[in-house]
């Protein structure tokens, strides 16, 4: 019987590196060394040249050069495995890289940006307002049981579309980072103090950044630290490199690292999970999946995947079912959640509406176990994780929903942030004219107040009940 989407299993095949010239003469005992991997990261144009040569047109370097002179919010950083998996099947042509989805959001190009609105007018650098909700600098207390600890601003690898572009990387022409203040060991101090004397927070991400750019022995004892802490029950380390630098993982020192903090986990009833970021399913390769069984073979609970929807990457019922699935049966990475990109500046051409979320959702139940079916979430400023599903009102015209949470932030102490409705925004350009039209006389007046988004969410109240 034919179905919307036809299951088949693939191999994972690791890319020939060596299709590439400026890696031609790379061994497999290279590949396999992470510190040959990061002497070996791209960090400019003029790098990336030296690894394409001309197989690809000067147009195509000059796109991304614009792009990093007038449109990044993060400076480029990819490391070799990331780069051998766009356009992995064949010689890379300049065609082909325009169309690989790694490359869209990794590479990013000024052509692909949105003309008329790059980004939307209620876009902001840090548009999670994580940095409100510090408890002390870096650890972010947003849910009533979890925080996020930042350890560090730094990752083995920049993705364009960052949603904290505003603390992580570099600085670009466009952003000025902004700085942690504190010395790291201070920094971290203050995190475990506050954690040892806020019983309520039980759940621990620990992330930055990404915990692979930390030295190991620092971060196996921030982690013994709060294995310490009897009210911490899950701690949950995030990296992307798991994917991106999966030769870090592999490592002596990480591997026997990671047996002895899973070894007092399970002593002391706490569950330590890894969480990577995985976006299109020619990521997932021989490498990646032998990381992440070899982290689940040191005795650790789980690894998933969060990922991130992203138009032209993933956002169709085929990529993201072909990605799960590989993700799944061949390298025992559980499909966790897919966020809708956050309204960070730049981000407008991947951004999806969240009708077209809610519509993906659909199209990928019944394919996946339950249990490996991703959840697609929206990220709602001063609210968090909510499920596509879970909107209060949509105004589609105006394409501004509205959404409830059960919880206050630690920036929230009165009644009304039960009750109040959140908003976020869908992509200007995917609007019926009319919604282009409102926005384009609203972009000019900073204000947008509260009298218009009544307005807005009366109109969306009376349509849902017509």
């Amino acid at each position: 019987m034919e179905q919307p989407y036809g299951y088949r299993r693939h191999e994972l095949v690791e890319p020939d590196w060596r299709r590439l010239p400026g890696w031609r003469d790379a061994s497999a005992e290279d590949w396999a060394s992470a510190q040959w991997q990061r002497a070996h990261c791209i960090k400019n144009i003029k790098q990336l040249r030296g690894v394409y040569g001309d197989l690809l047109d000067e147009s195509f370097y000059a796109d991304l050069e614009r792009d990093q002179s007038e449109r990044a919010t993060m400076s480029i950083l990819v490391p070799p495995q990331m780069v051998n998996t766009m356009v992995p099947a064949d010689v890379p042509t300049t065609e082909a890289m325009y169309a690989d989805p790694v490359r869209r959001y990794m590479l990013p190009a000024f052509s692909e940006r949105d003309p008329v609105w790059p980004s939307h007018p209620r876009s902001s650098r840090d548009s999670l307002h994580e940095a409100e909700m510090w408890a002390v600098e870096g650890l972010t207390h947003r849910y009533p049981t979890k925080v996020l600890a930042e350890l560090l601003p730094t990752c083995p690898q920049y993705c364009g579309h960052c949603t904290r572009m505003d603390l992580v990387g570099n600085s670009t022409p466009q952003v000025d980072k902004h700085k942690f203040v504190l010395k790291p060991v201070d920094r971290l101090d203050a995190m475990v103090d506050y954690l040892r004397r806020t019983p309520g927070v039980r759940d621990v991400v620990v992330s930055g950044g990404d915990v692979a750019n930390m030295p190991w022995a620092r971060l196996e004892a921030f982690i013994e630290r709060l294995l310490g802490i009897d009210t911490v029950r899950d701690i949950r380390l995030a990296t992307k490199a798991l994917m991106g630098l999966p030769q870090h993982w592999l490592q002596d020192e990480v591997r026997t690292g990671m047996e002895r903090l899973a070894t007092t986990a399970r002593e002391r009833g706490v569950s330590i999970a890894i969480h990577t970021h995985i976006n299109s399913v020619q990521s997932v390769t021989p490498l990646v999946a032998q990381a992440a069984r070899a982290m689940l073979d040191t005795g650790i609970r789980d690894v998933r995947n969060q990922g991130v929807l992203l138009r032209g990457v993933n956002a169709t019922q085929k990529d993201l079912l072909d990605l799960c699935f590989a993700l799944q049966d061949d390298a025992s990475i559980l499909p966790y959640y897919f966020y809708m990109c956050d309204m960070i500046p730049g981000s407008e051409h991947w951004r999806v509406a969240v009708h077209e979320a809610q519509a993906l959702q659909h199209a990928i139940m019944g394919y996946l176990p339950g249990f490996a079916t991703p959840r697609i979430v929206c990220d709602v400023p001063y609210v968090g994780k909510r499920w596509v599903h879970q909107v209060e009102h949509y105004d589609r015209v105006r394409g501004v929903s509205y959404w409830t949470k059960n919880y206050r932030t630690s920036v929230e102490h009165d009644d009304d942030a039960l009750s109040r409705l959140y908003e976020y925004y869908d992509p200007i350009a995917g609007l019926p004219a009319e919604g282009q039209r409102w926005w384009r006389a609203e972009a000019g007046d900073a204000t947008y107040d509260a009298a218009t988004a009544a307005a807005s969410r009366d109109a969306a109240a009376a349509l849902a009940g017509t």
